[in-house]
């Protein structure tokens, strides 16, 4: 049997954290600073602000310059947003494409041999990808059901 992982960017998974994070933040009225997501969620500063300057980009998140500004994700989106729209954010659609094995040429005419059973995985993944509510993620941080960082 072949255990297929299924691995998001280094970019991608510290953007999901900041972006649950920031969701964490809004629920409660908040805005996050960068020093305060990079440290929330054990990321450099310098490599989460080009993250959220790509979220920002993607309008999946609001930036506030100034003495009060910071991250936060707008009310009419924050029990909207998904976590599919994060991960095309940074690391596109790529999750939804490709081959198993890697191979530049497999297709359901010229399957390779994990071929329908990746399509299954991936079938699988993006049904949660799409279903996840980055709210519902903050509101385990919250809860203390869930955490960011060990």
């Amino acid at each position: 049997m072949f255990q297929i992982l299924i691995m998001f960017s280094k970019a991608c998974e510290y953007g999901i954290r900041a972006t649950v994070y920031i969701a964490q933040e809004s629920l409660s009225g908040n805005r996050a600073s960068l020093k305060v997501i990079a440290k929330e969620i054990d990321s450099p500063e310098a490599f989460t602000a080009k993250i959220l300057q790509q979220l920002a980009r993607h309008n999946l998140i609001l930036s506030t310059k100034g003495p009060h500004g910071g991250f936060e994700i707008a009310p009419e989106n924050l029990y909207h947003l998904t976590l599919d729209k994060i991960v095309k954010s940074i690391d596109g659609d790529e999750i939804y494409q490709g081959c198993g094995l890697g191979l530049k040429a497999c297709d359901a005419d010229n399957p390779c041999p994990l071929h329908f059973q990746f399509l299954e995985v991936r079938n699988k993944l993006s049904l949660m990808l799409h279903t996840t509510k980055i709210y519902e993620m903050a509101e385990g941080i919250v809860d203390g059901s869930a955490f960011l960082r060990r």
